[in-house]
């Protein structure tokens, strides 16, 4: 039952007739699990907690770093280094108190995912990577969940709802990954942060609506935005039972910006070690605009000019190379490997600039 405050706090939802009692008493006893607390997790929280979402999830391992604050907006340059799941907790938890906030620290991945998804009735990828999204897409098909989902890539942005209702799945659209070179690069991916914050409020939206059953949800449709001349767009799709019924969880990993290797990522004291040594090379694979902003030394060949410039690396014993966050120096190694004539331990920067 909503208590006096609620009542006076939920009244604009109320006042609403397709929202009204029933509809705010159903978003106080729904679960909603949020994955990936940072720039789609900060507005999708954001708002629902406003809304009076009973119970929120969080599931994130990762820490804020400054490169976050132009778009996850729920974090200040205070939070830096911190958990962003028991950030954004402490925010929401001051925002509402009649919303119980849950984190999970950890990353989410193939051995956790199934169980994870079971305790959630609605379930909002807020992930930026292939791997999570068929991962998170297969367990909620599996789990039998309703899947919010967007992602954004510089003006661009779309938004769907994935196994509604025995509806098509993200698969039904996106069968399989793309190959490493139809992927975005790491190093050409950039993002509007406004364009976060509206593809978030609209995955918002369409959880609102799931949980009161109102209004006609993006199932079998993809939304495309293009903030540029700010147009609209809407892709149907239909169930396609070849790819949508999955019963057990595959192979996910196919994330070309940077798959962890313990026998390649080195930490920063490592790569202090190295360079005491005689025949340590280090690389920076960056632009040159981020280079002018800091660097910890080395030559400079950007990650798209790595392949035409593998002879301006000198012949060495250990080569390391690094980048902003440790994606693009992973797929630098890949291409030192493909294309260098010698064969020198290489290695990648662990975390990037960003860990320094």
């Amino acid at each position: 039952m909503l208590t006096k405050e609620e009542y006076k706090r939920y009244d604009r939802h109320i006042r609403l007739k397709e929202i009204g009692v029933e509809g705010q008493q159903k978003l106080k006893d729904a679960t909603v699990l949020i994955i990936g607390a940072g720039g789609l997790g900060c507005p999708v929280s954001q708002y629902l907690a406003a809304a009076g979402v009973g119970h929120i999830i969080l599931v994130d391992h990762d820490e804020v770093s400054i490169s976050n604050l132009q778009r996850q907006i729920m974090f200040t340059t205070e939070d830096v280094g911190k958990p962003k799941a028991e950030v954004i907790q402490k925010r929401l938890n001051a925002m509402n108190p009649h919303v119980k906030v849950t984190t999970i620290l950890k990353q989410f991945n193939k051995e956790n995912a199934l169980e994870i998804i079971a305790i959630a009735d609605i379930v909002v990828d807020g992930t930026d990577n292939f791997s999570s999204r068929y991962l998170i897409n297969d367990a909620c098909v599996i789990q039998n969940k309703p899947l919010v989902s967007a992602s954004i890539q510089g003006f661009d942005g779309q938004l769907s709802v994935f196994n509604y209702q025995d509806g098509p799945t993200y698969r039904c659209i996106f069968p399989n990954p793309p190959s490493a070179e139809e992927a975005p690069n790491c190093n050409e991916i950039g993002v509007v942060g406004a364009m976060v914050g509206v593809l978030g409020t609209m995955q918002a939206t369409e959880v609102v609506k799931l949980i009161t059953n109102v209004g006609k949800c993006l199932s079998g449709e993809l939304l495309l935005i293009n903030g540029l001349n700010m147009s609209f767009q809407t892709l149907r799709f239909k169930k396609n039972p070849k790819v949508a019924n999955i019963s057990t969880l595959g192979d996910y990993n196919f994330d070309f910006c940077a798959v962890p290797d313990d026998d390649i990522e080195i930490t920063y004291s490592q790569l202090e070690e190295l360079l005491t040594e005689e025949g340590t090379v280090l690389v920076d694979v960056r632009e040159t605009y981020e280079r002018e902003i800091d660097d910890i030394g080395g030559i400079h060949i950007p990650l798209a000019d790595l392949e035409d410039s593998i002879d301006e690396i000198p012949t060495a014993k250990n080569v390391v190379f690094y980048c902003q966050s440790g994606k693009r120096s992973m797929m630098a190694v890949d291409i030192f490997k493909e294309n260098a004539l010698n064969s020198p331990n290489i290695f990648s920067l662990k975390g990037g600039m960003e860990l320094l």
